[in-house]
């Protein structure tokens, strides 16, 4: 990969000698043809002016390997300073030297005569040294540039990295908390049952047993279809059935293309338990709940409704701080931050609608785990 790296890096710098080294003899024959009495041949200027820039070339990775050794940093400009001067007179004079072979080789070839190399070499490196000066200084400004990007770059991925593994971490942890909020209050229920009806509570823990088992296979898991959370829904009602009986009625309202969108895992879990405890459970003659699932162009749109009493406006606040909704609240604002909405409405005919938007999307992936999962 290192190789690689090297010549590609060595490719950049012939391609861009070439091209300067093009340019520079195409300005030079338009000077000589417009303001001098004596034109050169353009082979000849082509030639003195590939030599100029491939003796750069040459010299280039040795003074990107001072640039990146001795950099200009925080506390080590000294050091730089001590080595980059004197290296700027010796790459200077050698570039003077190489330019003078050039010089040398085109003069014999082009124009069949021989020129004095040292003179050469003497003539251009004291006329030129500011500019050769320069193109130095311009290669150490270019590779501290190029440095400093792509460590600014490498930074930014790292630190969206952190936030990634962070935002996952803390999901995870919001999740745990839940788990045990759930199972708390299931086995709440239970302990209740075992004083009035042991068949019910016997069922009712085969049925949490299930349950469990399919949240254990998850744990770790953010996203899921929503046809799985939905299966997961129907096994939760399975066991508050035990408690309601005939009191609890459930309709699903499920567009079939909203199955396979991806949702927070255990997302509407807490809220359809809201649903239970606040509307539903204050009814003498029990109620309906009634789970939406529609899809609106980019949007996925969830809703949990009940038509039991409702939550007056004075314990609306209290609401919303309960533990299973103030962790989905906290689990979408890190998944969809600014980009969803969580809000509660209640209907013309009384009860509590909970509304989740977030962003369709399918992932043929979680598509996939579940098939092979059922």
């Amino acid at each position: 990969m290192h190789r690689f790296v090297r010549r590609r890096a060595l490719l950049v710098i012939f391609l861009g000698a070439t091209v300067l080294g093009v340019f520079s003899a195409i300005q030079a024959y338009n000077y000589v043809a417009l303001f001098s009495e004596r034109p050169q041949p353009l082979a000849i200027l082509l030639g003195l002016n590939m030599s100029y820039w491939y003796a750069w070339a040459l010299l280039a990775p040795l003074v990107l390997w001072l640039a990146r050794t001795y950099r200009f940093e925080r506390g080590k400009w000294v050091r730089a300073l001590a080595v980059h001067v004197p290296a700027v007179i010796v790459i200077t004079f050698a570039h003077a030297m190489l330019l003078g072979a050039g010089r040398v080789a085109t003069m014999l070839f082009l124009a069949e005569r021989e020129v004095d190399w040292w003179l050469g070499v003497r003539e251009r490196f004291f006329l030129y040294f500011d500019w050769e000066m320069m193109t130095y200084w311009a290669i150490i400004a270019a590779s501290h540039a190029y440095d400093f990007y792509r460590e600014s770059q490498e930074r930014a991925l790292t630190t969206a990295q952190l936030q990634t593994r962070l935002a996952e971490a803390q999901l995870q942890a919001l999740q745990r908390q839940l788990h045990p909020h759930f199972l708390f209050n299931t086995l709440h229920t239970i302990s209740a049952l075992m004083h009035r009806d042991i068949d019910a509570a016997d069922s009712m823990l085969g049925r949490l047993s299930d349950l469990l088992r399919l949240t254990l296979e998850r744990v770790g898991t953010q996203m899921v279809p929503l046809k799985d959370e939905l299966d997961f829904i129907h096994k939760y009602l399975d066991i508050e059935r035990t408690r309601y009986g005939e009191r609890l009625h459930v309709t699903f309202v499920i567009e079939p293309d909203t199955l396979s969108a991806s949702v927070p895992n255990f997302v509407l879990q807490p809220i359809v338990e809201n649903a239970l405890r606040h509307g539903i459970g204050p009814k003498v003659g029990g109620g309906r709940v009634e789970v939406r699932a529609h899809h609106n162009g980019e949007w996925l749109q969830l809703v949990v409704q009940d038509d039991g009493y409702g939550v007056p406006a004075d314990r609306l606040d209290a609401f919303n701080t309960g533990v299973g909704l103030t962790n989905t609240r906290s689990r979408l604002e890190h998944l969809y931050p600014g980009n969803h909405t969580f809000e509660f409405q209640t209907p013309a005919g009384g009860g509590l609608a909970v509304t989740i938007v977030i962003p369709f999307a399918v992932d043929a992936e979680l598509m996939e785990e579940s098939r092979s999962v059922a």
